[in-house]
C-alpha cells in the first residue's frame, strides 16, 4: 500500500491530501529515508514523521485491506515507538 494511503487508512492523518502534503514537504521517512507518495509500505517498516516540536515514529504491524479502519482498531495496524 502507498505511504500516503497508509497514513490515511490507519488514522495517522485525517485526509490523504494532508499525508501527500507532508510527504511533498519531506517530513515523512520510511526506515530513515525520505520518501515520495508512491513508496510502498511493508510490514516491519518504521515510519518517521518530523514535526516542528519533534518527531513521531510508528512501526507497521499490518497493511489494511480497506480504505479506512476504525480508530479503535488502529493498534492492530500501527504501533507508536517511543
Amino acid at each position: 500500500m502507498r505511504i500516503d494511503k497508509y497514513l490515511n487508512a490507519v488514522n495517522i492523518t485525517k485526509r490523504r491530501t494532508v499525508a501527500q502534503d507532508m510527504i511533498s514537504n519531506s517530513v515523512v521517512a520510511i526506515n530513515d529515508k525520505i520518501v515520495k507518495a508512491s513508496k510502498n509500505v511493508e510490514i516491519g517498516d518504521v515510519v518517521t514523521i518530523t514535526y516542528l516540536k519533534g518527531e513521531k515514529r510508528y512501526e507497521v504491524l499490518q497493511i489494511p485491506t480497506t480504505k479506512s479502519t476504525p480508530k479503535s482498531k488502529q493498534d492492530e495496524y500501527v504501533k507508536e515507538l517511543v
